[in-house]
């Protein structure tokens, strides 16, 4: 692999700057985000006055422990523009994405944000080994999923040149990179897979192809599958971080002269861990739950938000901003299939809104390919087991599901009684995607 390690030049003098110098930016930030937050949107005014603390007791970094937390849920309840902290008219762009009761989680951007992510998302692909010049190859959805945007400005920002492809359409997808010959892609780790299939169907040596970087993100992926795709294609594989809540893609990246996590970008992004049980501070180093405040987000500022992204903070290398491992789990039970966020209670609707199925189910994880998939187990009411009738299920089922959260699932329709029950609380997910 071609060494692409930035030179020092190359840096923005943040990246490099003291702990101390980061520090005293944070805290200035920080302490115009709480005043921000507090006067412009009102369950931050509430939820402060009824934690009784005010913006002015911000004092110190450490002093943000004693602000509430801001949840998922919160985004919800407040649908779809009551945490914006800016007037209508300075909204420049709104993203998405589902939510468990169809509802979808609203996020919203001013100019001064869509600016911000660009040059957060142009330095993470600095520090993956792409520069100026360089043509990427943007294989992550468009549209209010954040992923295909916020990449496609950050190119933009670092001077490179965009190729908006979108996800799906492998064959296609293979063609253009032999044709265009790019430097760089971004894509989820696990389409990149099939994008390697297409090119041994193809009958072309992925080791030949221009390919020099891919930056991997929207889903958990491993060193081992990093270690494959590199050897595939002999180029680097990097890995990005973001949400949508706190941007976007683009929150944290890892350096391609280190690989050993990821950089946060702690100008604009804070990061604490928590005890996901006692909402407890923990040290850097120890695992926990990745909680995220905004320090310049001026659309949707975002005050203590619980990611429920399991990982740990640790010094920084080649940045003298700390690093977060790669996500290890959540502390909740959603899935991530292709990038998208599934809830079993999505899925525990769209059966129950089944007509002719009783209210069982059970979701079963499993590869297809080198793809992961989601198959869904119900079962017939006696009075509806006729094969028409569950035919008919099959159908509505599966259309509900792609309706809703944008993924195509196999659906078996049991007999009654097939669906495993459960003498305490149900199991809802079988994963059984390192078997076989």
């Amino acid at each position: 692999m071609k060494d692409l390690s930035p030179a020092k030049s190359d840096l923005e003098p943040i990246e490099i700057a003291s702990r101390d110098e980061i520090a005293a930016l944070q805290l200035k930030r920080m302490q115009w985000s709480l005043r921000h937050a507090y006067d412009n949107v009102a369950m931050y005014r509430e939820r402060f006055d009824a934690a009784g603390v005010h913006p002015d007791d911000l004092k110190e970094l450490k002093d943000l422990a004693k602000f509430p937390f801001t949840t998922k849920n919160d985004l919800r309840d407040n649908y779809p523009f009551g945490l914006s902290a800016v007037p209508r008219a300075q909204i420049a762009r709104i993203h998405a994405s589902s939510g468990t009761t169809g509802k979808a989680t609203v996020v919203v951007y001013t100019k001064g944000d869509i600016e911000v992510w660009a040059d957060t998302l142009a330095r993470s692909l600095r520090a993956s080994g792409l520069r100026a010049g360089d043509m990427v190859h943007n294989a992550y959805g468009y549209g209010l999923f954040t992923g295909g945007l916020g990449a496609h400005y950050g190119i933009e920002k670092l001077g490179a040149t965009v190729v908006p492809m979108g996800g799906g359409q492998t064959e296609k997808q293979v063609g253009l990179i032999t044709d265009f010959q790019p430097q760089g892609i971004m894509v989820t780790p696990s389409y990149m897979l099939n994008i390697l299939e297409g090119f041994h169907k193809a009958g072309i040596d992925p080791r030949e192809s221009s390919l020099q970087v891919g930056v991997f993100g929207a889903e958990p992926w491993t060193n081992a599958m990093r270690r494959e795709v590199e050897e595939a294609f002999d180029m680097h594989a990097v890995d990005i971080y973001g949400l949508s809540e706190i941007m976007g893609p683009g929150v944290a990246n890892e350096c391609v002269e280190t690989k050993d996590g990821l950089h946060i970008w702690e100008d604009h992004y804070y990061p604490e861990i928590i005890d996901p049980q006692t909402g407890d501070v923990v040290e850097d180093g120890q695992e926990g739950e990745l909680v995220f405040t905004t320090l310049t987000k001026e659309g949707m500022p975002m005050i203590r938000y619980r990611t429920r992204d399991l990982t740990r903070l640790l010094p920084g290398t080649a940045r003298s901003m700390r690093r977060m491992e790669k996500i290890t789990g959540r502390s909740d039970d959603m899935m991530i299939l292709r990038g998208v966020n599934v809830f079993p209670t999505q899925i525990e609707e769209q059966v129950m809104a089944t007509g002719g199925l009783a209210p069982y189910f059970q979701i079963e994880l499993y590869k297809s390919g080198r793809m992961d998939a989601m198959r869904v187990h119900v079962e017939v009411l006696p009075q509806a087991a006729d094969e028409a009738s569950r035919a008919a299920a099959q159908r509505m089922l599966s259309k509900r599901i792609k309706d809703m959260v944008g993924i195509s699932t196999e659906i078996v329709v049991g007999d009654p009684g097939s669906v495993a029950r459960s003498q305490g609380k149900a199991v809802r997910v079988v994963d059984n995607r390192d078997k076989g």
